[in-house]
């Protein structure tokens, strides 16, 4: 394994660890781990950052936007519980990355973002790597992706004041939705939040970070700018 692959992971168990009192888990699913550890992620960086693409920290991937650092990624596909039949909903497709790490461990994932370019270069970009269990859509995240709906889990890669009733209710029973919930200057939360089988919501805060805010298409003044 490449030498930056291994700091990588080392880094990510040993963030895991350090938040395990708000997480309340010191591990990270090693079929998680795995998947981290398979996708190129400098593959998903801009050209001038490839030095840094393994690094745990966020970095910018144009139009005001930020690709997560490792251990984010890792957690929040942690959280999710995947199984290997499952099907994704992921709001805020970005450069690609956490959907790629994704399509490693389900069936099926199907991706939005609000950004016209970065969805048709995320959309070449995971097409020219051979990630056929991706689809790629531009659209308001907002409002999930009905058609392909019930999802086993879906995963919100920026800030929501309040996840939005459209993917609660695209949530399959037994499912799970991930979400940093919160606004900027007054702090945000990772959010787990659980539909049971009768389809009663249960939320879990996790942890306190920091993220872009979900745009609407009414927000995106030049989609190709």
């Amino acid at each position: 394994m490449d030498k930056r692959i291994k700091a990588m992971i080392y880094t990510i168990t040993r963030e895991a660890r350090d938040a395990a009192p708000w997480v309340g888990k010191t591990d990270i699913d090693p079929r998680v781990l795995a998947a981290m550890a398979k996708v190129p992620r400098y593959e998903f960086v801009p050209p001038d950052l490839i030095s840094v693409a393994y690094e745990n920290e966020p970095l910018p991937i144009g139009h005001g936007q930020t690709m997560s650092q490792p251990y984010l990624v890792a957690l929040m596909a942690d959280l999710l519980q995947t199984k290997p039949e499952d099907v994704i909903l992921e709001i805020g497709t970005g450069s690609g990355y956490q959907s790629a790490v994704l399509a490693s461990l389900v069936a099926q994932v199907y991706s939005i973002d609000v950004i016209r370019e970065l969805a048709e270069k995320a959309a070449a970009r995971l097409k020219r790597l051979g990630y056929e269990r991706i689809e790629t859509h531009w659209g308001d995240g907002y409002h999930g992706w009905p058609e392909h709906a019930p999802y086993d889990g879906i995963i919100v890669t920026a800030t929501v004041h309040e996840i939005p009733q459209p993917l609660i209710d695209q949530l399959k029973p037994g499912g799970r939705l991930i979400a940093p919930v919160g606004v900027r200057l007054q702090g945000q939360d990772l959010l787990l939040l659980e539909k049971d089988e009768q389809g009663l919501i249960q939320r879990h805060n996790v942890l306190p970070l920091a993220f872009v805010a979900l745009l609407r298409l009414g927000e995106v003044s030049d989609q190709r700018a």
